[in-house]
């Protein structure tokens, strides 16, 4: 099992750079970057681009990734993570110390700290850290997001800079810095923004998405290409691909999709699992069983994979193994009804052997 190689996941796109140039990065560290969300994530990057969605959605993944309990960075954070970026000194400041002298709440801090709206995107904060926060903390009682102030402070240079300007917000979504008597919208027109890396792959991965949750799978398929096409190492592309094809009922697509993600990712536990169960749907057992087994091996926790396993030998004849799974899954769960048809399937198989041997 590779459990001690780090498996971050990427949700919204880099402003930094693009995502395959970031997977690139992560394995000079002995570990791997996916999309979104799999098993073996340790660690989410919160991508700036992620700020072009409304807040509420923001909100939601957020709250979703913290109850899953995974850990949560900053682009900068992640870019510090990979020594491409050296924290800034002068941090002695804790997070209570912060919210205490700033009066922001605690949700609003940590979301302005995932998108890097402080020169630290953890504690220990600075004194300049204390003087944006207060500022945030006025901004937002004027009536400003938490989410706007985030895209807004960007688009003028470091976000220290910020501290020797006059804040003031202009309704939830604008937020404008005073010089002298006049205004400039800092998310407007008055500045240019940072250059973003133009990483097109992100635009149509988020499309491919779009459709596949709304069960456009043919679309879903087309997008997903046109990720694969710009970026072949992108193993989720090619896995929700296979997802699509499968719904599609287009076996042979998505067996081949699969396998490009495997071959792409060899440690894609969830693609040897899909990919065991088209396998086992098209009557294909012996293959079926060694993608199983092989999702167990990379992960001997995935419960689902050792439940797939004891069925599939099971309905095979081979008693004794279905018996082996069947236990090894009762170690997992023991409290749903898979694990009270484990129970009953040992049960019978254990009837079966007494009477066997009588």
């Amino acid at each position: 099992m590779a459990a001690s190689v780090p498996t971050l996941g990427i949700v919204g796109a880099l402003r930094a750079f693009p995502q395959r140039l970031a997977a690139r990065a992560v394995a000079t560290r002995g570990g791997r970057l996916r999309r979104g969300i799999t098993r073996q994530t340790s660690r989410v990057v919160l991508g700036r681009k992620l700020l072009d969605k409304g807040e509420a959605a923001i909100d939601a993944r957020i709250d979703t990734l913290r109850d899953a309990g995974i850990r949560l960075i900053s682009e900068n954070g992640f870019l510090r993570w990979l020594r491409l970026l050296e924290a800034p000194e002068g941090s002695a400041m804790s997070r209570q110390q912060l919210l205490d002298q700033s009066k922001l709440d605690g949700d609003t801090l940590d979301r302005l700290a995932l998108f890097d709206a402080f020169e630290h995107d953890s504690e220990p904060f600075s004194f300049r850290d204390l003087i944006l926060a207060k500022k945030y903390a006025g901004l937002i009682a004027g009536g400003a997001s938490w989410s706007a102030v985030a895209r807004s402070v960007h688009r003028s240079g470091p976000v220290a800079s910020l501290t020797a300007l006059s804040l003031h917000p202009g309704g939830p979504q604008k937020i404008y810095a005073a010089e002298g008597e006049r205004r400039r919208e800092l998310d407007g027109q008055g500045l240019l923004p940072l250059e973003p890396a133009d990483d097109d792959s992100e635009e149509y991965f988020t499309l491919a998405e779009q459709a596949e949750a709304s069960q456009l799978y043919a679309e879903a398929t087309v997008l997903y290409a046109r990720c694969l096409a710009l970026d072949p190492s992108d193993s989720v592309a090619a896995y929700n691909r296979a997802n699509c094809f499968r719904a599609l009922g287009e076996g042979d697509e998505a067996g081949t999709a699969y396998a490009l993600a495997i071959k792409t990712d060899p440690s894609f536990v969830e693609a040897w699992f899909n990919y065991a169960a088209l396998l086992k749907d098209e009557g294909k057992t012996d293959a079926a069983r060694r993608h199983l087994a092989r999702a167990i091996a990379i992960d001997p926790d995935y419960a689902d994979a050792v439940y797939n396993l004891a069925t599939l030998e099971f309905d095979a004849k081979h008693l004794d193994e279905a018996r082996r799974w069947w236990s090894r899954y009762l170690e997992l769960d023991t409290d749903s009804e898979w694990a009270r048809t484990a129970t009953r399937g040992i049960a019978y198989i254990d009837l079966n052997l007494r009477k066997s041997a009588s």
